[in-house]
Formats: C-alpha cells, structure tokens, sequence
C-alpha cells in the first residue's frame, strides 16, 4: 500500500503536504474527505481536522510531523539543511508561521470565505496579532530569496499556504493591503507560485471549485 493522503484541496494544511509529495516525486492516492466527526474517520483523525496521511503502519496527522515523517523516508530532495541548528531555524519558522500567522488569520476565515461577519473588536484584535506575526517573521526570515536563505525549505510551502491566506484575509476583513505592504511577501508567493508543485496544487483546487 503506498502512501494515501486524506483531505480537501481547500485545505491550506493539505496544500503544503501536497506540494511537498510532488516535490519530492513520491506516489500517492488522494483521499477526499471534509473535517468531520464520525467515529470511522476519528478513528483515522482523532480530532477529526485534515490533511491525515495514511501509510503502511498507520495514520498520522499534524503537518510539521507529516513533512519530518516524508523526510526521514529519504525519498526525493529533503527540504531541510543538513546543519542540525539551521535545520532547527527552518523547523522555528514553521512553528511562527502556524501559531502567530496562520491560526490568527484563521479567526476571520468565517468572514472571508462563508459569510460569517465578523466584530470590530475581533478585527481589531487578529489585526494587532497579525502586524506583530509579520513583525516578527521579519526578525526570523532571511528572504534570500527563499524564506530561510539561499535554498528552498519546508518553511517556504508553510509560507506559501498561512502567508498566502494571511493576505486574502488582511485585504477583504481589514482593508489592509498586507500582500503589497508587508516586506518580502509578495516577491515569495509570486516566487513560490513559479514553482511547478505549486502549480498543479493551486490547478487541482481550481478545477475542485
């Protein structure tokens, strides 16, 4: 049995996985399954929460240890630097991208993406947790070009799809331009988007609309 990824393509979790597979070359079968909580997929996910990736000895989920779990396969390119403290800088960068990034932009999705409006004051608040995430990422990226340095890591497909959303979220939620604004952001997506695994990712989602 190869390795089976579960999910949706409007799941920006299952994107970075996604891309990461094809990056590397390796085979996989697509599952389709929404978030849910029905005993078979708890089973699977026990929070129920997509991507989860099946493979011979079972399931995992959690994005960060489904990439370290493709990596130790040794598989395709590895995105991490062979340096144990430069790989701990890239692995730093994924876990600021998710938690003070990512899951603040997330508290407005109910607005942008179904219909859900939001308060002034929960604007306010993700707005303020979102200009000290960049702030920050600014302090920890390099941006040259790639997010961690000279060469592509993990920590770029994690920017790719928390970053990405991040901005769609600032402009429609906040009218804050964060896409043109922020520095650096828009010369990595649009760098990242030159990438053929990001191609097809972003082409599947798409034709799944």
């Amino acid at each position: 049995m190869g390795i089976k990824l579960h999910g949706m393509t409007y799941s920006n979790y299952y994107n970075m996985v996604k891309a990461v597979l094809i990056e590397k070359g390796m085979g996989f079968e697509e599952i389709l399954v929404l978030p849910n909580q029905e005993p078979d997929y708890l089973l699977k996910s026990p929070m129920g929460k997509v991507p989860c990736l099946e493979t011979e000895q079972g399931f995992l989920t959690e994005t960060g240890v489904m990439m370290d779990y493709l990596d130790a396969l040794g598989e395709g390119k590895s995105f991490y630097p062979v340096d144990a403290f430069a790989k701990a800088k890239v692995q730093e960068l994924m876990r600021h991208l998710e938690l003070y990034i990512e899951l603040a932009a997330r508290r407005l999705f109910g607005e942008v993406f179904f219909g859900k409006p939001a308060s002034d004051e929960e604007k306010a608040q993700v707005k303020a947790l979102l200009e000290r995430g960049f702030n920050s990422l600014g302090q920890l990226a390099k941006f040259n070009p790639y997010i961690s340095g000279e060469e592509i890591s993990y920590a770029d497909f994690y920017f790719r799809f928390s970053v990405g959303l991040a901005t769609i979220v600032c402009k429609k939620a906040l009218a804050w331009d964060a896409y043109n604004e922020v520095p650096h952001i828009k010369q990595l997506l649009e760098l990242m988007d030159q990438r053929d695994s990001i191609k097809q990712v972003l082409a599947d989602q798409a034709g799944a609309a």
